[in-house]
């Protein structure tokens, strides 16, 4: 564990105490110790769970202002004390105690800010935040998250490094089925205000969720969790151990800070750590590399500007597949965008000489395909290159040469595999309608009909197609 994120981990974690005890002490007074406490997104949907971290983790319901002393004696109790100059120490545990204690302290500040009336927060230009997320809408997506068509959530904070790469981020996030939840801050700039004023529709529609402007607001996101694991783990509220380990192997969820960190963020990213999750910062921060409270990594720094690529739109693709890399999220493509049908029903298809548009391979041809392990670093998820010339340059019915080769790379990814994932392309392909593969490796042998070709079908669709496909039947080595 970094001296330096221990240190700001716990710093942060007192400073929310603090706070959360000189709320509680104010709401003591005025609204009162009896005053209702109850957690509502801006439509006026609650949830059955009370505070759901407190509730999770020690089981006890919080209804009013006076039942919020007993979480906050707890993170007061759970808070250790600065490391010292001098000596060097582990500093694991005290970190994630001090993670605990800030989500514990954050959850009572949400409570009573909505006992005051303070939530869902009002932002800029009459814009409302949606604040938790209600127990519908958590059950609705909840079941997503079950059955894998939506494979986890990123909770984004802070601000991007403009609004153009804001709005890819969210973009790519989307793209590969994660649910976004935006929050906090960096020097005065919020993700929520650049993705406004590029003109992004927020909200449960679009599968982006913005909680609040400040860190606080990131509970929310643990709460989410911490539902899922009562909704959908058969957990008993207070067990937990078991909330912390569903968290862990069934919720895949990561952190991504944008932007400058503080102690109030390391503080809160050291809870969620505790769930299991991630973080990724797109700035220079030490790296937590060793495994064990999160599947793989626990920090990964990736300043921002040093992503390799060719322009900030290919470097916040490269962050966001990092990302996803980080937590071990596997990627389902739910369709694979060709313009011609797809499926089992094509596997025996013939393409005829009277309707053939191209030909690779066969007779006096040349075509090979060849599918080989890389790096995770050095391939870029769902990239197609084509080299050459593209079908619209050849005649009809012509003899075209082709190479496809594959990169294709994963943690559970073995050199041995490479034959066996190769010698499924012919399966693959097959599924498309009008396009006919025979063979393998150095004596493929492919057609493609006129139909295929007028509704649109180029090179670059046997790239999607191949992508889609073993991310669907291989997920479990192929990242």
């Amino acid at each position: 564990m970094s001296r330096y994120i221990a240190t700001a981990a716990i710093r942060g974690a007192h400073s929310v105490v603090k706070q959360a005890e000189e709320m509680f002490a104010s709401a003591m007074v005025a609204p009162g110790p009896d005053a209702k406490i109850a957690f509502m997104d801006k439509a006026g949907g609650g949830t059955a769970y009370w505070l759901p971290v407190v509730y999770g983790f020690t089981g006890q319901k919080v209804e009013k202002i006076s039942d919020l002393k007993k979480p906050l004696d707890y993170a007061r109790s759970l808070l250790p004390p600065l490391p010292s100059e001098h000596l060097w120490l582990p500093y694991l545990g005290e970190t994630l105690d001090a993670g605990m204690a800030t989500l514990y302290a954050e959850e009572v500040i949400e409570a009573i800010r909505f006992a005051r009336g303070e939530q869902p927060e009002k932002g800029k230009n009459g814009f409302v935040y949606n604040g938790p997320i209600n127990d519908v809408q958590m059950r609705a997506w909840g079941i997503q998250m079950v059955d894998g068509r939506m494979p986890g959530f990123a909770a984004v904070l802070g601000a991007a490094k403009n609004n153009e790469v804001a709005v890819k981020i969210v973009r790519e996030l989307q793209s590969k089925g994660q649910l976004v939840f935006l929050s906090s801050s960096s020097k005065g700039r919020s993700i929520v205000d650049q993705l406004l004023e590029s003109g992004v529709e927020l909200g449960y529609e679009t599968f982006t969720v913005p909680f609040g402007s400040d860190t606080i607001s990131t509970i929310y996101a643990l709460g989410y969790a911490s539902r899922a694991t009562f909704s959908f783990g058969n957990v008993t509220p207070g067990d937990f151990r078991r909330v912390l380990l569903y968290n862990k192997f069934r919720c895949f969820a990561f952190a991504l800070a944008l932007g400058q960190m503080d102690d109030v963020k390391w503080a809160t990213g050291a809870g969620a750590i505790s769930y299991g999750f991630p973080a990724v910062a797109d700035t220079a921060v030490p790296n937590i590399l060793p495994t064990g409270i999160t599947q793989y990594e626990h920090v990964v720094s990736m300043p921002f500007d040093d992503i390799p690529g060719r322009d900030d739109m290919e470097r916040a693709e490269r962050l966001v597949q990092r990302c996803i890399e980080v937590r071990g999220i596997k990627i389902k493509v739910a369709s694979i965008k060709i313009p011609v049908a797809y499926g089992p029903a094509f596997e025996g298809e013939v393409v005829r000489r009277a309707d053939l548009r191209a030909e690779f391979g066969g007779k006096n041809g040349m075509c090979f395909e060849w599918l080989t392990m890389k790096d995770p670093a050095e391939v870029e998820d769902g990239k197609v290159t084509i080299i050459g010339k593209d079908l619209d340059s050849y005649g009809e019915g012509e003899k075209i040469p082709l190479a496809i080769m594959m990169e294709v790379a994963g943690r559970k990814m073995q050199k041995d595999f490479e034959p066996v994932l190769e010698r499924q392309v012919h399966h693959f392909l097959n599924g498309a309608e009008g396009l006919q593969h025979q063979g393998q490796r150095d004596i493929t042998w492919i057609r493609l009909s006129k139909g295929a070709f007028a509704k649109g079908f180029r090179l670059r669709h046997i790239g999607d197609i191949l992508h889609g496909t073993f991310h669907n039947h291989f997920g479990a080595i192929v990242d």
